[in-house]
């Protein structure tokens, strides 16, 4: 038996349920993991609340680490007592242990700990995919990233630095601006401060960004739009505060023959290649130094909506776990 986090029906945070599940063996395909650290991230709110909707009841959670306990028939990549890390569908991982799918869990090498492991997959493997596998992006250029003192963020603004890239960051507060600033990011604006878009154009010379990546969605996507250069790639990636509302696809012409595009992480780790090469690249960067994986908070299992209250209040900086 394991305690599991679900819920049965969308809503918020007081929507948890912790109940004993039985876990079971894996079977074919399939491997069997006891949790050691469990991930939070955006899409755990966006799945509760309904944004992304669920059959339900369901467990929810989306990355974890820990040891695998058993394997089942043609697992190749991992054996039992092996140290293990994913960010994966379907959604399970608010729990002691779980059976689910082999092909996105990852080996953990010794020199990460679970719980950097568990912060990590998800938004490390998101920031990959963003800086090479979304557009071509080379030494010397700028990107424009919201929320950089965020867990996605924080990895991004080190990312940026370790490949020469520009990174001008926006964040909540001069706090979390300064914190962004500390992990690589070479100017970051507090956008409460007044008009974001207009500072990105002074620090660009006037020229815009190469690229934006923006998961915060519908109050910063049309600054986003005025901060690109010419021909430049804006990848919508989120939606924390919301949805974008429909797009007249015309206004990318007006812009400056602008592209746009909005790509997930589980469409690039769906191929277990690809998604075990990613995961060895980031592992690569952590282990090298360029990336430091910033814990700001933990929680225990039991206090998951706490853990949710304090994600959409926006009162997390890097990445948050729950302790198992």
């Amino acid at each position: 038996m394991a305690l599991t986090a679900i819920i049965e029906e969308h809503g918020g945070p007081e929507r948890f349920k912790l109940v004993e599940r039985d876990v079971g063996a894996p079977g074919p395909g399939e491997v069997r993991i006891a949790h050691k650290a469990v991930g939070l991230n955006f899409i755990d709110v966006y799945q509760r609340t309904g944004l992304y909707p669920m059959e339900l009841p369901h467990a929810m959670g989306m990355e974890a680490a820990g040891v695998i306990e058993a394997v089942g028939e043609g697992v190749t990549h991992l054996k039992e007592g092996d140290r293990a890390a994913y960010a994966s569908n379907p959604p399970g991982a608010y729990a002691e242990a779980r059976v689910m799918p082999a092909a996105q869990v990852c080996p953990l090498p010794e020199g990460i700990s679970f719980e950097e492991g568990a912060a990590m997959m998800l938004k490390g493997m998101t920031v990959e995919y963003l800086f090479h596998r979304t557009t071509p992006l080379k030494s010397g250029d700028t990107v424009l990233f919201h929320a950089a003192a965020g867990g996605v963020g924080l990895l991004a603004c080190q990312w940026a630095r370790s490949e020469g890239i520009t990174l001008i960051g926006t964040a909540g507060s001069d706090e979390k601006c300064q914190l962004a600033l500390d992990h690589g990011a070479a100017h970051c604006i507090n956008y409460r401060s007044g008009d974001w878009a207009a500072t990105v154009r002074e620090l660009t010379d006037g020229k815009g960004v190469d690229v934006v990546m923006d998961a915060v969605g519908k109050d910063t996507f049309d600054g986003s739009l005025s901060s690109l250069r010419p021909l430049g790639m804006m990848i919508s990636f989120g939606n924390a505060s919301g949805p974008v509302p429909p797009l007249d696809i015309g206004i990318l012409g007006k812009k400056g023959s602008l592209k746009i595009t909005r790509p997930t992480l589980f469409t690039h780790i769906a191929d277990h290649e690809t998604c075990q090469a990613m995961a060895r690249h980031l592992a690569e960067k952590v282990l090298s130094g360029d990336v430091k994986i910033t814990i700001g908070q933990r929680f225990a299992l039991r206090d998951v909506a706490k853990a949710h209250e304090a994600l959409e209040a926006r009162k997390t900086t890097g990445s948050t776990i729950l302790e198992i």
